[in-house]
């Protein structure tokens, strides 16, 4: 017996045999940026997760943590994959405090499959996250990546929301962060360290998080613009308001094709607001909004309600998953600037990739300075990667000038052969490099995908 097959025959020791794949076939589906595993491994209890990553550590094999499978094209290439660890199993709710509105509740479970519970309790209750894949993404994928979305304008993003949170070390030692109260730490946060942090540094297992009561009324407003200056000064103008809406984005028209084609068909961009609060001050706000969109140079005012309102932030939600299943190959791309600044970074965007033959499709949460984007490639990535890898240098170079920086979020091997993923390189990075020495010495969470 090989020393692999011997380690395959204590992972199912410890999970159970009808949780571990090792077909090369069924292990095609868990490949990370072309490289297979040898063994993909789902345990059912973070005890096991335990036992898992401590069998990991001591064998030294690398180990890539997955969810639903929606982030596995974030980070660089990696250096190797041994074992892909899936928590899907991992999925209870352990505490649900209406009451105090907080929630404990294992990484495993899917953010959507949560919110519907939470909406059939008592006046309803949500968890105030809305990521991209939001229909497929795991809580532990949503927290690992710090995916955030259009309502992090108002919410703020998961650093905001989580109170505490348990994860497995590298080393296989079970760790609890935080709590149920506010103000429960001593010492370092270590609940913000392992927010974003991309199972570089341990597995999630299980979050704390606070909650908050369903709004009583919301609506969206889209408000076409024939230019993109027109649609930045509205924007401009409503962020120094005192109007105070839940989402403020600003599409182009290939993407807001995506998500809502009889508003793409009237001008080139388009500024949506979400608004969200009791019914009277929801109305006050699609009327102020409306009018002074017209009065901006608004070409039309689109606005829904109830299931169209829920359909539209849906279909912008998982707008990158509809995305990659029609072209696997799409590149995708975040930029962070600051607030006033997002429309230097779409304008150079659509300029940069209309100069290399690329549709674009761009979406700004105007009010958070964040720009996605979104590159169609097809079939011929390998041919098309160095005109992807100079767009993207571009869009970097724009971005530090912009105070900000730009990543590549999803992208084929050959576009990240070429690129560093994670854009201009940062003074933390010594930082991050040396908290990933010294909490995993041994390099087997997420080996290059992260930290190099």
């Amino acid at each position: 017996m090989s020393n692999m097959e011997e380690g395959i025959s204590a992972l199912k020791g410890m999970v159970g045999e009808a949780n571990v794949a090792s077909d090369p076939d069924r292990l095609r589906a868990y490949s990370i940026d072309g490289l297979s595993p040898q063994a993909a491994v789902f345990p059912g209890s973070i005890e096991e997760v335990s036992k898992v990553v401590a069998f990991a550590n001591e064998r030294k094999l690398s180990l890539a943590p997955r969810g639903s499978g929606t982030k596995m094209s974030w980070g660089a290439l990696p250096r190797k994959v041994d074992l892909v660890l899936g928590m899907e199993r991992v999925n209870r709710v352990t505490d649900s405090d209406i009451d105090n509105l907080t929630l404990s509740v294992e990484c495993g479970m899917p953010l959507a499959e949560m919110q519907k519970r939470l909406a059939k309790e008592g006046r309803g209750y949500f968890i105030p996250l809305d990521p991209p894949f939001g229909s497929k993404a795991t809580l532990g994928g949503v927290i690992a990546t710090n995916a955030t979305g259009p309502r992090r304008f108002v919410y703020g993003s998961a650093r905001d929301q989580l109170l505490g949170l348990k994860a497995v070390l590298p080393n296989g030692d079970i760790v609890v962060a935080g709590g149920k109260c506010v103000k429960n730490v001593s010492g370092y946060d270590m609940t913000k360290l392992l927010i974003g942090s991309g199972g570089a540094l341990g597995i999630l297992c299980e979050i704390t998080t606070r909650l908050l009561p369903l709004t009583e009324a919301e609506a969206t407003l889209i408000l076409p613009f024939k230019e993109l200056e027109g649609a930045a000064k509205f924007v401009r103008e409503i962020v120094h308001s005192k109007i105070f809406p839940a989402a403020i984005e600003v599409f182009n028209g290939t993407a807001m094709a995506g998500v809502h084609s009889e508003a793409a068909a009237k001008a080139p961009y388009s500024v949506v607001f979400a608004c969200e609060n009791v019914v009277e001050a929801v109305e006050r706000q699609i009327a102020e909004l409306g009018a002074m969109g017209r009065k901006a140079g608004a070409v039309d005012v689109t606005i829904l309600k109830t299931e169209g309102h829920k359909a539209f932030w849906a279909a912008l939600s998982d707008f990158p998953l509809a995305l990659r299943q029609r072209d696997p190959n799409a590149v995708g791309v975040k930029a962070n600037v600051v607030l006033s600044k997002f429309v230097e970074i779409m304008a150079a965007a659509e300029r940069e990739a209309k100069g290399r033959g690329f549709d674009i499709a761009l979406v700004a949460q105007a009010g958070n300075g964040i720009v996605q984007g979104y590159l169609p490639v097809g079939s011929d990535a390998a041919a098309k990667a160095g005109g992807i890898a100079d767009f993207f240098g571009r869009i970097v170079a724009e971005a530090v000038k912009c105070d900000g920086n730009c990543i590549v979020e999803a992208a084929p091997r050959a576009v990240k052969e070429k690129v560093n993923v994670w854009g201009q390189p940062r003074s933390d990075s010594v930082v991050m490099k040396r908290l990933k020495e010294k909490i995993d010495p041994a390099d087997i969470m997420n080996t290059g995908r992260i930290v190099a």
